[in-house]
């Protein structure tokens, strides 16, 4: 897929269609729109009449040019985008995917793109070049027949007034992180029988050789060595041997503050059978996503290590898978964490923070001062923000709004949730330091927290919750079914603006 940059008139772009945003209400009777109408014989201007196209967001309409003159191009997609006041940057992102996926169905092989947004031009290109890729990610990767073959293979976007050296930037800025989250979404979408621990660290190693990242796997006898019972707890009863999968990304000069160093961690459950704690049968076999944190991981270093930022970054993955066989963990049983601490497990559905409990103190061992866990935790976090907002919870209220203020930059939604003494006091164990589940149907999200904060030391901490968020059921204009790769862009930021 080629992406280039335009700051000429966009009619006159090389390609097989024009596509443009228009404004809820908007006419045609200036500026871009009214060129277009009288190029293709006054038919925009007879789709607004009409009502049959009224620029209500995601709304498309596709017209052809009666005389072509200096326009190579022989279609012209409207795509409405709402109010104006509501159209921000990451929107741009969102219309670049509608067209591809709206012009690929008709087999178009080239566009251009007028977003027609304000604001920085790297941001422009940069989201609009995420689009164009993400949009083209697709589930069918095991059929034979009935397969999606068709792609968008140029992408022109087009800018008028600004340096095309900054639109350069940002198509190359917004390639790779859209290629790295469908990166992210390729592991999410791949079958527990090919994605298993092993297979998982295969392809971080892979992606370290690709992008110059340190890579380390920790085998099973090496946790063992670090008394990473907790997480071990949880693959014991599995033929499939759990991975700690260690990428680390240093610059060749770092900014940052002496000793400072982010982390992000993740739950990559293979498989979730529930364990002896079995789930129902009944749609158990979208646990296969339960690794997407894991996944998100993954994918934000292998932007990292391609965009290369000043600063140093350590990713970890607890890669596991969760079964029930005669080794397998019992509901009562005690196990002993990294950090010493005793844990009751009474549910080994609550596997996932039984992993990040050990991932997270591995990875301030490692000299984390700030982390963030990532996890498909707790089915409570659907029921309370469903598939919009990602829960953010932690012990420290700058990072969170760090977190908060990065999402809402690049069009991801995150909504705080309170941690809290009263909170731990419900994971008090009377055997144990702490068990695993406090009350039945109470605060489920907020539990797994404070769960996975009882093992971070003194560094800052923030765990997002993307049960909800990390899966999308339906499809959308912009954007197959399927995973999300959540996370990720929040993540690059993050780091980025941490420079």
């Amino acid at each position: 897929m080629k992406t280039q940059p335009l700051t000429g008139n966009f009619q006159e772009a090389g390609v097989d269609a024009l596509a443009v945003t228009v404004f809820k209400d908007e006419k045609a009777t200036g500026g871009v729109l009214k060129d277009l109408d009288k190029m293709t014989g006054g038919i925009v201007s007879s789709v607004f009449k009409n009502e049959e196209f009224k620029g209500e967001m995601g709304e498309t309409a596709l017209i052809r040019f009666a005389a072509k003159g200096k326009v190579k191009a022989s279609l012209l997609l409207l795509i409405g985008v709402g109010d104006r006041a509501d159209y921000k940057l990451p929107a741009v992102g969102n219309v670049a995917g509608t067209a591809t996926r709206f012009l690929r169905k008709r087999n178009v092989k080239s566009f251009a793109l007028l977003p027609r947004a304000e604001g920085d031009a790297i941001e422009i290109a940069q989201n609009a070049a995420n689009g164009f890729v993400t949009s083209q990610f697709e589930l069918d990767k095991y059929r034979t027949k009935d397969k999606n073959t068709k792609t968008v293979d140029n992408f022109v976007l087009c800018v008028e007034g600004v340096k095309e050296a900054d639109l350069k930037t940002g198509l190359s800025r917004g390639v790779i992180i859209g290629e790295s989250m469908n990166f992210t979404r390729d592991l999410a979408n791949e079958p527990p029988n090919i994605l298993h621990p092993t297979e998982f660290a295969r392809r971080a190693q892979t992606i370290a050789k690709e992008t110059g990242l340190k890579c380390d796997i920790l085998d099973e006898a090496k946790m063992e060595k670090l008394g990473m019972g907790s997480l071990l707890s949880v693959s014991i009863g599995s033929e499939q041997p759990a991975k700690l999968i260690v990428l680390k990304y240093e610059p060749k000069k770092s900014t940052a503050k002496k000793g400072e160093l982010i982390a992000f961690v993740g739950k990559g459950i293979t498989f979730d059978t529930g364990g002896i704690s079995l789930k129902p049968g009944e749609g158990m076999d979208a646990m296969k996503y339960d690794m997407s944190g894991g996944a998100s991981v993954l994918g934000t270093m292998r932007a990292i290590g391609l965009l290369k930022p000043s600063v140093p970054v350590l990713g970890i993955v607890a890669a596991v898978e969760n079964m029930p066989d005669g080794k397998a963990s019992r509901p009562s049983d005690v196990v002993t964490a990294m950090n010493g601490k005793t844990i009751e497990i009474l549910n080994t559905d609550a596997e996932g923070r039984l992993i990040l409990a050990d991932a997270v103190a591995y990875a301030e061992k490692q000299g984390a001062t700030r982390i963030v866990d990532m996890a498909t935790l707790t089915g409570a976090v659907i029921i309370a923000l469903g598939d919009i907002n990602t829960a953010v919870l932690g012990n420290d209220q700058e990072l969170i709004d760090e977190i908060v203020a990065c999402g809402r930059e690049v069009g991801e939604n995150y909504w705080q949730l309170p941690v809290g003494r009263e909170y731990s006091k419900s994971i008090k164990s009377d055997i144990a330091d702490i068990k695993n589940i406090g009350p039945a149907r109470k605060a489920g999200t907020i539990i797994g927290a404070v769960f996975i904060q009882e093992f971070v030391d003194k560094a800052k901490w923030a765990h997002l919750d993307i049960a909800g968020t990390a899966w999308n059921d339906n499809e959308k204009p912009y954007q197959a079914k399927g995973p999300t790769a959540v996370a990720v862009r929040t993540l690059v930021r993050m780091v980025e603006k941490s420079q």
